[in-house]
């Protein structure tokens, strides 16, 4: 049973690790079914947000370049958790990219996890949809804004505690947090003479080029091969 973790959820610029960033953090300690604090951060991407993830969201590119540099709110996050376990909705989602997040600053995250989602899907009928907008609606969990990290992380906290309360005493196995093995490996930043041959090679061709500061070493060797293929090398 769990007495005491904490709830994470996460918001990224899109879905693919590789490719993706954090754009925040949202977290609720949880402990004897009360709530015993919070973290929440808003982290710079140093790329470009979606168009339909600012619609989704709400936190526009303007709010983003305000957050914290990536390595520096994971590491708050880190702290905030001490070790506790993870709980979280699609927990292996949020779990990868800031596992992803703690790798490429030099750090290590290793925690047990929970899954409502998972749980839900184990002891909720087929037909029930289960994602957490829907479930908090059939329970009552409050969820005013949905797609922002803070308070989906509250109202996964409040949905394990309603799950846990009603099916706890007959399936402890589903509230025992276990490990989650994502491999990941650490990313090397874009460099400089990357970072100048592209702005370059933009200019060359009159093309706008993608804010590529949050670029990693190998997505920028992606980029750069893909301008050459469409507009040319320069000459």
């Amino acid at each position: 049973m769990l007495t005491e973790y904490v709830a994470v959820d996460l918001e990224m610029t899109g879905l693919r690790l590789a490719r993706d960033r954090i754009l925040e953090i949202g977290a609720v300690h949880m402990r004897e079914r009360q709530e015993a604090g919070r973290y929440h951060v808003l982290v710079n991407p140093r790329i470009e947000i979606p168009e339909e993830i600012q619609r989704l969201t709400g936190i526009t590119q303007e709010m983003a370049a305000q957050g914290m540099e990536a390595a520096e709110a994971i590491d708050g996050f880190l702290e905030f958790c001490g070790g506790l376990p993870l709980v979280g909705h699609n927990i292996s989602f949020d779990y990868g990219f800031l596992k992803q997040g703690a790798v490429n600053g030099g750090m290590e995250l290793e925690a047990p996890v929970a899954d409502t989602l998972k749980i839900a899907r184990k002891l909720l009928p087929a037909e029930q949809k289960k994602s957490l907008e829907a479930l908090c609606g059939q329970y009552d969990i409050p969820l005013k804004k949905h797609h922002r990290a803070l308070e989906d992380a509250a109202a996964t906290a409040q949905l394990l505690e309603l799950l846990q309360e009603t099916y706890g005493d007959t399936c402890p196995e589903l509230f025992t947090p276990g490990p989650l093995e994502i491999k990941v490996k650490k990313q090397s930043p874009i460099t400089p003479r990357q970072k100048k041959y592209l702005k370059e090679l933009a200019a060359y061709h009159k093309i706008d080029l993608p804010m590529v500061d949050g670029y990693s070493k190998s997505q920028a060797s992606r980029l750069t091969d893909q301008l050459i293929a469409r507009y040319g090398r320069m000459l």
